[in-house]
């Protein structure tokens, strides 16, 4: 059985990163933590940890069978996996498909406005400063990301969305907007971090009910559940 240091790098508000098996590899796990609101409201919700990591797992392997370049290599156990270490970029790249959430409320349109077509966002990450928006000549002003790498982000997110669009679409979900996060590792841009629905906007294809954390932000009812179904539907899909 390999072994794996158990000094963490990194504890973040759903997950936790230490070393890995040498120094170029990490262990991420899935935490049961749920936050919203950049971590105003919190809780603990027993399984949401094993939930999301067989999610954000078969997704990944996914787009990796499809030619996406990620972080992943091996699943280790239900809320862990062994990744490549990276130099994680600190933007976030957000697709929007449909018109919800903060993008209704600053712009005024209601939820589930038909988009005339699809919208590229960026944010910087940092919690301190609310995760504010960016332009793509203010991240590379700051040196955040040179030209060439923002373009890749931009294709490759571009890329994403076609392909998991498909992959929901057989799961008869929409796939609302979500956000990815990418990385540099041996010269590469790679996807990094999760996709699940903690990050994405999943909503079923015929009621628009809810599959995702917008019902712990809202209060909307049972979270997990909904999760749980969106698990189901990808592995029949």
């Amino acid at each position: 059985m390999q072994k794996y240091e158990q000094k963490y790098e990194y504890e973040g508000k759903s997950k936790t990163v230490r070393g890995g098996t040498d120094e170029g590899t990490v262990v991420i796990s899935f935490k049961d933590t749920a936050t919203a609101f950049n971590g105003e409201k919190k809780e603990e919700l027993s399984g949401k940890g094993i939930l999301n990591a067989a999610i954000s797992n078969h997704i990944f392997e996914y787009l990796a069978k499809n030619g996406i370049k990620t972080h992943m290599i091996s699943v280790i156990d239900q809320t862990s996996i062994l990744a490549k270490k990276a130099e994680i970029i600190p933007v976030e790249v957000i697709i929007r498909n449909i018109g919800a959430g903060g993008f209704s409320k600053k712009y005024g349109v209601e939820e589930g406005f038909a988009l005339k077509n699809i919208v590229i966002e960026f944010c910087l990450k940092s919690d301190s400063l609310g995760d504010p928006m960016m332009n793509e000549s203010q991240i590379t002003a700051l040196g955040i990301a040179l030209p060439d790498e923002l373009s890749l982000m931009v294709k490759t997110a571009l890329k994403i969305n076609d392909l998991l669009r498909s992959l929901f679409e057989k799961a008869s979900i929409k796939l609302v907007d979500f956000k990815l996060e990418f990385g540099r590792c041996e010269g590469e841009i790679i996807l990094c971090d999760e996709i699940s629905p903690d990050s994405c906007r999943l909503w079923d294809s015929h009621t628009d009910k809810k599959l995702d954390k917008d019902v712990f932000r809202r209060g909307l009812g049972d979270v997990l559940s909904g999760y749980a179904e969106v698990l189901e539907r990808l592995k029949r899909a």
